[in-house]
C-alpha cells in the first residue's frame, strides 16, 4: 500500500497538468497512467486566445508555448475570396507533443506509475485504488482524468448520458504545396461555401515546417463522404470548397487521414466523497467550437489553485466538499459557454432556416468590412510613415 495525498488517474493533457501543478506546489501526488510515452492521439492540435491565459495562470505556459509554433497571421478567406489578414495568437503542437511536454515539467516528487487503475473505492476520508501491477493506493482524494475510458466510472455507478451523439467530426492531415516551397499564407481559415456540405470550417496552421489541417464537418460516422475523403483527398476538398484553390494555390494531402467523431455527453452520479472527475472524464465539449483546451485548463487550473488547498486544509474529503468544485462559477460559466458554443455553431453551419441564413452572410460582411478596415488603416500609417521619413531625410547634397 502506497500513501498519498492525490492519486491522478489518467495522464492525459489534464491529468499530467494537474501532475505538474500539484507538484510545484508541494502536494504529495501520484500520477497512473499504462504509457512511458502519451502515444499519437487525433486531439487539441492548437491553443489560442482564452486558452494560453489560462494556461498562464497554471505556471506552465513557457515551456508549452516553447514547444509550440505560433503563426503570427491568420488569412481568412470564403467563395475564394480573402477576407482579411488578422493578427493571431494561435500556437500550433501536435496533441502528444502537448502531452509529453507537460509530461517534462511535472517535478521529481511527484511519482508516476505505468500501471492502470482497475478498481476504486471512495469514503469521506480515504480512497483506495486498485492498479494492475497488484499494487494499492490509500488517498486522501483521487483526481479522475482519464478521458473517454468508461469503464472505471460504470464500477463507481458514475453513467455517462450522451446529450448529442456524433455531433461534429474532425479529420487531420498534413496540408502539402506543389510546385513551391511553402504557402503564401502563415495560417488559413477556409469558411465553407454552402450549408448542404455540412461543414463548420477548414483550419490550416504551421507545426514546425508542416502546414497542418484540421477540417471540420457534420456528418455521420458512416457517410461514404469520408471513403472519398481517403481515396481523393484533393478531389473531394475541392468539391466541397472551389474556391479553395485561389487562395491555398495548388495543393497534395499528404500522410495519414486520421478521422474523429465527437459525442456530447455529460456524467451523472458524480457527486461522492473523495472523488473529482475533470476534463473529457467529467464531460465532452465540440471539437469544432474548439473549446474542449478551455474547460480542461480551467478544470485544472480551478482544482489546483483554488480547491485542493483549500480542501487538504481541514479533515476528510465529503461530498460537500467536493461539490464546491462541481459548482465553481469559473468552472460552471465555461461548462456552459462550451456546450452554448458547440450547438450554435453547428447551427450556424448547416441550418437553413431563414434567421441562419441572414447570420451567415452578416458574419461574412463583418469579415470582410473588418479586413477592408485593417488593410485601409495599414495603408494609411504606411503612407505616413513614407512622408516622416521624408521629411527628416535632407535635401540631396545638402548637409541636415
Amino acid at each position: 500500500m502506497r500513501y498519498t495525498d492525490i492519486a491522478i488517474v489518467g495522464g492525459g493533457l489534464a491529468g499530467s497538468t494537474a501532475a505538474a501543478m500539484l507538484g510545484r506546489a508541494g502536494v504529495p501526488a501520484i500520477l497512473i497512467d499504462p504509457h512511458t510515452t502519451y502515444p499519437p492521439d487525433l486531439r487539441c492540435e492548437k491553443i489560442s486566445g482564452d486558452q494560453v491565459n489560462i494556461l498562464r495562470k497554471t505556471g506552465l505556459a513557457e515551456a508549452t508555448l516553447r514547444a509550440a509554433t505560433l503563426d503570427g497571421r491568420v488569412w481568412l478567406a470564403r467563395f475564394g475570396y480573402l477576407l482579411d489578414k488578422k493578427p493571431s495568437d494561435q500556437y500550433g503542437i501536435m496533441y502528444d507533443t502537448l502531452v509529453n511536454t507537460m509530461r517534462t515539467q511535472i517535478p521529481d516528487n511527484v511519482e508516476t506509475i505505468h500501471a492502470k487503475a482497475i478498481a476504486i473505492s471512495t469514503s469521506a476520508e480515504r480512497q483506495r485504488v486498485a492498479l494492475s501491477n497488484g499494487e494499492e493506493i490509500s488517498a486522501r482524494l483521487v483526481v479522475l482524468s482519464n478521458g473517454l475510458n468508461v469503464g472505471l466510472r460504470h464500477t463507481l455507478g458514475i453513467e455517462r448520458r450522451v446529450i448529442s451523439e456524433c455531433h461534429s467530426i474532425m479529420a487531420g492531415f498534413d496540408f502539402t504545396p506543389v510546385g513551391r516551397s511553402t504557402f503564401d499564407f502563415p495560417a488559413l481559415t477556409y469558411y465553407p461555401e454552402r450549408s448542404h456540405d455540412r461543414m463548420a470550417y477548414l483550419t490550416l496552421f504551421p507545426i514546425g515546417n508542416v502546414m497542418r489541417a484540421n477540417l471540420l464537418v457534420y456528418r455521420r460516422i458512416d457517410d461514404p463522404w469520408f471513403r472519398q475523403l481517403r481515396q481523393t483527398p484533393e478531389q473531394t476538398l475541392l468539391a466541397m470548397m472551389p474556391g479553395l484553390r485561389r487562395i491555398a494555390g495548388k495543393f497534395k494531402v499528404t500522410g495519414q487521414i486520421k478521422i474523429r467523431p465527437a459525442d456530447l455527453y455529460e456524467s451523472n452520479g458524480h457527486r461522492r466523497p473523495g472523488l473529482v472527475l475533470i476534463g473529457d472524464a467529467f464531460a465532452t465539449s465540440c471539437p469544432a467550437a474548439g473549446t474542449g483546451t478551455d474547460k480542461v485548463f480551467t478544470d485544472v487550473e480551478r482544482l489546483c489553485n483554488v480547491h485542493i488547498p483549500d480542501w487538504l486544509a481541514t479533515d476528510g474529503m465529503d461530498e460537500a466538499k467536493i461539490a464546491a468544485f462541481y459548482d465553481d462559477p469559473v468552472k460552471t460559466a465555461c461548462d456552459a459557454w462550451s456546450a452554448a458554443k458547440a450547438y450554435q455553431l453547428r447551427s450556424l453551419s448547416t441550418d437553413n432556416g431563414i434567421s441562419w441564413r441572414a447570420r451567415r452572410w452578416a458574419r461574412f460582411v463583418a469579415r470582410l468590412g473588418e479586413g477592408t478596415l485593417r488593410r485601409l488603416r495599414g495603408s494609411l500609417e504606411a503612407g505616413s510613415a513614407i512622408q516622416q521619413k521624408q521629411a527628416a531625410t535632407p535635401p540631396h547634397g545638402r548637409l541636415a
